[in-house]
Parts: structure tokens; C-alpha cells; sequence
């Protein structure tokens, strides 16, 4: 294998894995255990949210000014923070 073909192959992977966590990061998923288990409640119903909104925006034919898109944006942005706070507690030994 020339020099070449590995830097192609290795930059080729590295986009293919950076895609896959950008799409893992366009919608929710519960990924805080049962020890804070409020925040995992929080965590789930966040989920909850997101897939009711995309039941109104298939109802609505995506016509819903934008605005169920941008609710979406905001549960997946308090979905990580979630994570975050999850995170801190944990490195506080809590």
C-alpha cells in the first residue's frame, strides 16, 4: 500500500466517522444510567418530545414555520446539557 492511498484511505474514514456523529448528534438519545435518575427521566422525555414534534411536522407535511424544526434543535441542545450536568456529578464523585 503506497503512502498515498493510506493518507487517502485514513482522511476517507475520518470523514465517514466524523458524519456519523454529526447525525448522532441531530436528534436526542438517552445515554445517562439509572444512578441520576432524574436526569435520565429528563433525558427520556426529551425523547418523547422529539418524536411527538416529528409526528406533527409529518402531520402538518413539514409546514409549521420552521419553529417545530428550531424545538427540536433546542431538546437536542438540553439533551446534551443534560449529559453534561450528568458528567460534572460524576467526576464530583457523586
Amino acid at each position: 500500500m503506497s503512502k498515498k492511498s493510506f493518507v487517502l484511505g485514513v482522511a476517507l474514514a475520518s470523514t465517514a466517522l466524523f458524519g456519523c456523529a454529526t447525525m448522532a448528534q441531530d436528534r436526542p438519545f438517552v445515554d445517562i444510567g439509572w444512578h441520576h435518575g432524574n436526569l435520565r427521566n429528563a433525558q427520556e422525555n426529551i425523547l418523547s418530545a422529539f418524536q411527538y414534534i416529528q409526528q406533527a411536522q409529518r402531520a402538518n407535511d413539514g409546514q409549521l414555520g420552521g419553529h417545530a424544526q428550531r424545538a427540536k434543535e433546542l431538546l437536542t441542545e438540553a439533551n446534551e446539557e443534560l449529559r453534561l450536568a450528568a458528567d460534572v456529578s460524576n467526576e464530583e464523585g457523586r
